[in-house]
Parts: structure tokens; sequence; C-alpha cells
């Protein structure tokens, strides 16, 4: 017996394989378009990954909130899918699942970028200094154009890359809006007024989970503590050292 046949058992469950397809996409050989836009469709799994990060980092409630919305507009998805059983375009070895109604890509781009839509024109309406506001109102407007952006050039990616069709792509589109309207309003209206009650729990203060509802702009509010808390710091410092 060689010493490849000691490696590779001849047992079916030993040799074959399995992808992690979630971040499998293909393209045609040699399409530049193709792979730009294949690189485009993981964009869902980079806004999971700054999720992660801000919730990790933030603890903000809202954050929180925002990201349970994402996972339950991905399993209202798969419950389509499983319901519709409508197939794709292309059949292809290597898939997360053979079926394509509605698209998860689309509705997930679709939803988050409603979600920031709403959260820009409804919740970031108050702006501290007057001086900056033109400049605000750009960021926000490059912020939504890049957010809209990405979700046609996802919608269309996953029609060009055979993935889906165009009903596929436009009712996972209008399923993700849906979902992020109905999403920022509830917690908008309902949730966020008992975020300064869940922040004083005991398992709040044990995560460190915090509520920045009422503060308009938390860059410049952590800016502005942050060189205050450093400049109080280096003053006592120095103190301590001239003594």
């Amino acid at each position: 017996m060689s010493s490849a046949d000691m490696l590779l058992p001849n047992e079916p469950h030993l040799n074959e394989w399995q992808p992690i397809t979630l971040t499998l996409v293909e393209y045609p050989k040699g399409d530049l378009v193709g792979k730009l836009l294949a690189w485009i469709s993981l964009a869902p799994l980079g806004i999971g990954a700054g999720f992660v990060a801000l919730i990790l980092f933030r603890r903000d409630l809202h954050t929180i909130v925002f990201f349970v919305g994402t996972l339950v507009n991905e399993c209202l998805n798969i419950l389509l899918k499983h319901w519709i059983k409508e197939p794709r375009p292309m059949s292809r070895a290597q898939i997360w699942t053979e079926y394509g109604m509605p698209s998860s890509h689309s509705q997930f781009m679709c939803f988050f970028a409603t979600y920031v839509l709403l959260f820009i024109f409804i919740r970031l309406h108050h702006i501290n200094n007057s001086n900056s506001a033109r400049f605000e109102r750009l960021v926000r407007l490059l912020v939504l154009a890049i957010c809209w952006a990405a979700a046609f050039l996802v919608c269309f990616g996953r029609i060009y890359l055979l993935y889906h069709t165009l009903s596929q792509v436009l009712v996972g589109a209008l399923v993700g809006t849906v979902m992020g309207a109905l999403w920022f309003l509830l917690t908008h209206f309902v949730l966020t007024p008992y975020f300064p009650m869940v922040v004083l729990w005991r398992v709040s203060e044990l995560f460190l989970l915090r509520d920045t509802t009422l503060i308009p702009n938390i860059l410049w509010f952590e800016y502005t503590v942050t060189r205050h808390e450093a400049r109080a710091r280096s003053r006592k410092l120095v103190s301590m050292k001239s003594q």
C-alpha cells in the first residue's frame, strides 16, 4: 500500500470536502466586470463584520437593535425561500441554498440602506455647531449615496452573475425596503423610549451597554470629552511632578 493510500482512506465520508459556500462567489473567467461585481457582492459580510466590531467596542443599544434587525430580516428571507421554493436561474454544485426567491443579498442591502436613510433624516436632525452644518449635510448625503450605490451594485451583480433572476432581486429589494422601514419605526418609536431604563439593568452594567439616543453628534461628543479628560489628566500629572 502506498503512502497516498494511507493518507487518503477510501471511505466516501472521509474523501468528500465541503467548502464554506457563504463566501464563495463565482464569476466568468476573464470577466473583469464580473470579478468586480463578485467582490462587491461580499458587502453584506463586510457590513456584518462592521456591526460586530461596533457592538464589541461601542456597546450602544441602538447599534445592537439595528444588528438584531438584520438577523430578523435574514431569518425572514430563509423562510420565504423555503416557502416559495423557486430555483435559481443557473444550477451550481457549490451553493448555500438552491432556492433563489427572494434574493438574500438584495434584501439585506435594501434593508440596510433604507434603515440608514430613515436614521439620517429622522434621527440625526440635531446639529450642535452651525458652522459645520453644511459639512455634516454633505457627509450624510455621501453616506446615503454610498449605501444606495452599494445596494444597486449588489442587486445588479446577483443578476449579472446568474445567481438570481430579475424578479428574485426585485422581490428581495422590496421585502428588504419594507422590513428596513418597519424595523426603524419599531426601534425609533417603540424600543428607544425604553433604552434609558435598559441601561440601568444589572446585566447592562455588566456588559457596559450604553444609550446615546439623546446625544445628537456622538463623534463630536466623544472627541470633546476625550480631549477634556486628556487635558485634565495632563494638568494633574504636571501638578504632581512639580510638588
